[in-house]
């Protein structure tokens, strides 16, 4: 089973070319195959920061995984320079600034809504 999750958060202005020289970095490195990530994308929109990445397996046991790295450690320390939480009074890790997806469509399964 796959997984896949969008976070989102305030971007700093300037920021989005040292995120992407961040990722690019670690994503060549073992971390991706470590957590199991598929595909990684960045977006930007005006003053938000939308990273959607996609797992192999659960992105609930992805994120227990890299939180005890250290190179995942020392990733979000650097990204810290170029994003803050979109709402900092209730910001404790990256899940918590997930989105919750609420419907999807593809042609295999047609719409569908999500609980």
């Amino acid at each position: 089973m796959s997984d896949r999750s969008l976070i989102v958060a305030r971007l700093n202005p300037g920021g989005s070319p040292e995120i992407a020289k961040l990722f690019a970095e670690s994503d060549s490195g073992e971390l991706p195959n470590l957590l199991g990530v598929r595909r990684r994308h960045l977006f930007a929109y005006r003053d938000l920061y939308f990273h959607y990445v996609e797992f192999e397996g659960e992105r609930h046991e992805a994120l227990r995984a890299a939180a005890g790295r250290q190179d995942f450690r020392e990733l979000s320390v650097a990204l810290d320079d170029h994003v803050t939480p979109y709402d900092p009074a209730t910001w404790r890790s990256p899940a918590d600034a997930m989105a919750t997806e609420f419907y999807r469509w593809t042609p295999a399964t047609g719409p569908e809504v999500v609980q």
